[in-house]
């Protein structure tokens, strides 16, 4: 999934009758994406852009990421991430005054919540914080067993998956996290397009107004993860000799996430990336969330699927990854692990090192942090990365019922 790249715009253009809230952050390249905040950030923080809408997701990725590479990150890293829980137990974006009260001006939101809950998972120790976190998750649980961006949205299955990779980290058992008789597998079944139709086999990200569905590749590879009861740093599954679309009327979670990485098996055949389809913009690769898909066709079993692309990966992401910073490092080291190569000789480049440049030093020595290698030399360059998994105007969605979202997870609003 998840990920979610640099948030930056929410534009409002039209009032539809049920709020559907912004699940994904947005393209790393656009002006906002590289904005510095107006104060000084935090010397805990991953990165070097303007963390207001991604601040909590791209530490939460980066600190994710090390520890699946035996790196422990700086005590004031995870530090910065504590600190940033509300007393409710949920996460903003990015909270610039950690020590002020959280109001109901503060837009909390179930991704930010759900990812920090799987990197504090991931070393133990904060108990009392996921603990807080998985409260706060379960009180905005959606009647049909999903989640949406913010508390009441309408479920998505970006944010229904993330939250079930948060209740797998903190060990519970996300098909018994049920709202009205309803868990969240049941909610991401029904967002799974019948193989039969068109786009069979994917997922959509939410409804249109009709009820249709239209398959959605990021949605897709979040519920790949979500349906096998996953997170976001997935290992691989057993392998599936079966590459053919299940049919079936009721499918079980499992069958629906076969059936999404038999879909982005299918998709990433001819080119072995996943493309941007912004509106208005030509296709071009979309490199974080070619990423989340190699993620999920290793935890689905589809591991020649997901070489494939990561070989691609390893042969065109520089660029990306070094102009998007932390969380798309990252997602490239997640997605290494899932497929079992080595971060530390991506295509010649140490993922490892290159991350953990972008933060304080870790405290393992063999992290291969590179001390010379600041912040501040970082600084033009970078956008930080996606999971995706961040956004300006946030507060449209909540205030007046309006969600338009721009996402470079091409996480797709379908009206």
């Amino acid at each position: 999934m998840t990920v979610r790249r640099s948030a930056v715009v929410l534009a409002a253009t039209a009032v539809i009758g049920t709020a559907v809230a912004p699940a994904a952050l947005a393209d790393d390249s656009s002006p906002a994406a590289s904005t510095s905040p107006s104060t000084a950030l935090p010397s805990g923080l991953y990165g070097t852009s303007d963390p207001t809408y991604d601040g909590v997701w791209r530490q939460s990725l980066a600190l994710l990421a090390q520890y699946t590479v035996g790196v422990k990150p700086a005590d004031k890293a995870v530090d910065w991430l504590t600190g940033q829980q509300c007393a409710n137990g949920a996460f903003a974006p990015y909270r610039a005054d950690a020590t002020a009260k959280c109001g109901a001006k503060t837009m909390v939101d179930t991704n930010s919540t759900a990812a920090a809950v799987q990197a504090l998972a991931a070393p133990g120790g904060h108990d009392d914080a996921t603990g807080k976190a998985l409260t706060w998750l379960k009180s905005v649980q959606n009647k049909d067993g999903g989640w949406g961006y913010t508390a009441g949205g309408a479920s998505d299955a970006n944010s229904t998956s993330v939250v079930i990779g948060a209740l797998a980290a903190a060990g519970e058992k996300p098909g018994d996290v049920a709202k009205g008789g309803k868990s969240p597998y049941d909610a991401l079944v029904r967002l799974s397009i019948p193989c039969a139709e068109d786009g069979g086999g994917a997922f959509a990200y939410q409804p249109d107004k009709k009820g249709g569905l239209a398959a959605n590749e990021d949605a897709t590879a979040a519920a790949v993860l979500g349906g096998l009861g996953k997170g976001l740093a997935a290992t691989a599954g057993k392998a599936s000799a079966d590459a053919t679309c299940q049919k079936a009327d009721q499918p079980t979670p499992e069958q629906a996430a076969h059936n999404g990485a038999v879909h982005l098996a299918a998709t990433l055949k001819d080119t072995s990336y996943l493309k941007s389809a912004l509106a208005g913009a030509e296709d071009q690769p979309d490199y974080g969330n070619t990423a989340d898909a190699v993620v999920a066709l290793a935890a689905a079993g589809s591991a020649d699927a997901a070489k494939q692309s990561l070989v691609w990966l390893e042969k065109n992401s520089a660029d990306w990854a070094a102009k998007s910073g932390p969380a798309a490092y990252a997602q490239l080291i997640l997605a290494a692990h899932a497929t079992g190569a080595d971060p530390r000789d991506f295509g010649g480049a140490d993922l490892v090192k290159q991350l953990g440049a972008t933060g304080p030093a870790a405290q393992t020595a063999g992290s291969s942090a590179s001390p010379s290698a600041t912040k501040d030399e970082q600084k033009d360059d970078e956008g930080d990365g996606v999971s995706v998994w961040w956004i300006v105007g946030v507060g449209l969605v909540g205030g007046i019922g309006i969600g338009f979202l721009l996402s470079g997870r091409n996480k797709k609003q379908q009206l």
